[in-house]
């Protein structure tokens, strides 16, 4: 009999009906009394589980009853169909042959267990029902993201992990050497770090960003897109924020801030969409135990139309709310939790921010003919606050150089990115979505050290 999985006989158990099925799989619970019992059996391949039922014409029935949990065993039986039961069908087993008997300290037994403990066994807890969920839903979410991009006639792009343009600040910026940190590093006469004989013979970063290398991509093909692990070394020990995350970063040709926005918009009701049409156990379940009312806020956001405001006018309505806050609403200053919490809730769905004052924004955003502010958009969503950052880049050469120079940024660094701007220069946008904060508002889960699989955090680097 060929091997089945749990999900095609969910998906098609009634063309099996009475049939001989086998399956192999992780025993989640063992139920039994004198003559029969009850094994709960997963595979990986669904969410939901497969009843196993056992009985003493089994030759190895008294092994069967002591299997312990998460031990492997293979099931060959009969596949019936139980209508008036809470699974569909079952399987009454002919033969099971076992594997491995997991042993009895294994830490995930049958009672609930807090997220904290389960981040320190972090190579086990996608055994967890909360887990197989979330990190199901983590997949669907990255395969939907590739098929919108492709779809829409974007070029996936590579961009480098080191690097030695600086384009979210050095400061955050992992630095990378060869040399031996044990002994003094050389030393020039005005007592910087001598590089010259590091593997690449100068200072190296690894990556916060793929944007600027994107941005050459996109002068080519017009439309690209980057997905994947972007680095950065702040020490910012909070529930949202994490030293190694994904990043999604499209850039774009020939579109300005308005036509980034509706691709912004379209792009998020895509993966939306795609994870509730995929993932329909997973996201009950979510809604079930992690946050109530989570189909209910992702359906709303489907039909929303987004609203679109300058930062002058998010400031002006925070400013006049009947509010105490924490942070004093401020027009040369970025939007607080409390603030962001507040826009949503005043406009009842997602806001778009944008033209935000350019002396809190990064040197490559288009300055706008105020000489004030940049072209710059923040996309904020009920529940979660920012989940997007983009922008019109700066396309005009001695602006874009300007901007540079009132950073105290080293031009010559990234002169290659400057060239963009002379040799074919045209209005382009591009934004960044963290893959993890998606996550988290798709999931409810309200830490990203929990939609990651090995979360790296300041003084956590473990496994």
């Amino acid at each position: 009999m060929e091997k089945m999985c749990v999900k095609d006989l969910y998906k098609n158990f009634s063309n099996f009906a009475e049939k001989e099925v086998t399956l192999e799989g992780w025993v989640r619970t063992v139920r039994d009394s004198k003559t029969f019992g009850f094994i709960e059996l997963n595979d990986g391949s669904y969410f939901k589980n497969v009843q196993i039922v056992i009985s003493d014409k089994l030759a190895n029935f008294k092994d069967l009853v002591k299997l312990t949990i998460s031990s492997t065993i293979k099931v060959t039986g009969n596949l019936i169909i139980t209508p008036n039961s809470k699974q569909p069908f079952e399987i009454q087993a002919t033969n099971i042959q076992i594997f491995n008997l997991c042993d009895n300290d294994y830490p995930l037994q049958k009672k609930r267990h807090s997220f904290e403990y389960l981040r320190t066994i972090a190579h086990l807890r996608p055994r967890t029902n909360t887990f197989q969920a979330i990190f199901r839903i983590r997949s669907v979410a990255a395969f939907a993201i590739h098929e919108y991009f492709q779809k829409n006639g974007y070029v996936y792009v590579h961009t480098p992990i080191i690097t030695c343009a600086d384009c979210e600040g050095s400061a955050e910026m992992f630095k990378l050497t060869t040399m031996d940190l044990k002994h003094d590093l050389p030393k020039l006469e005005d007592s910087q770090t001598d590089f010259s004989n590091d593997l690449f013979g100068k200072e190296t970063y690894i990556t916060g960003s793929g944007q600027l290398h994107g941005e050459t991509f996109a002068a080519s093909f017009g439309k690209i897109y980057t997905f994947g692990p972007t680095l950065r070394s702040e020490n910012s020990n909070t529930k949202t924020h994490a030293n190694e995350f994904w990043m999604i970063e499209p850039e774009i040709s020939f579109c300005d801030l308005d036509e980034l926005m509706d691709i912004e918009e379209d792009c998020l009701k895509y993966i939306v969409n795609a994870v509730l049409e995929r993932c329909e156990e997973e996201i009950d379940f979510c809604d079930k135990f992690i946050e109530n009312g989570l189909k209910e806020k992702l359906t709303k956001l489907l039909n929303s139309n987004f609203i679109r405001i300058d930062h002058k006018e998010a400031i002006d309505i925070l400013k006049k709310a009947d509010k105490k806050w924490e942070f004093e609403p401020d027009y040369e200053e970025d939007l607080a939790k409390e603030h962001e919490k507040y826009i949503t809730e005043y406009f009842n769905g997602p806001v778009f921010v944008k033209n935000w004052p350019k002396d809190i924004k990064s040197y490559y955003m288009k300055l706008n003919p105020d000489g004030k502010t940049v072209a710059a958009v923040d996309l904020e969503v009920p529940g979660s606050g920012e989940i997007m950052g983009g922008s019109q880049r700066e396309e005009n050469y001695e602006k874009l150089l300007e901007r540079i120079k009132e950073k105290n940024m080293d031009a010559k660094q990234i002169d290659w990115y400057l060239d963009l701007r002379r040799f074919g220069s045209n209005i382009h946008s591009g934004f960044g979505l963290g893959f993890e904060r998606l996550l988290m508002y798709i999931t409810g889960m309200e830490n990203i050290r929990d939609v990651i699989p090995f979360p790296r955090t300041p003084k956590n680097c473990d496994f």
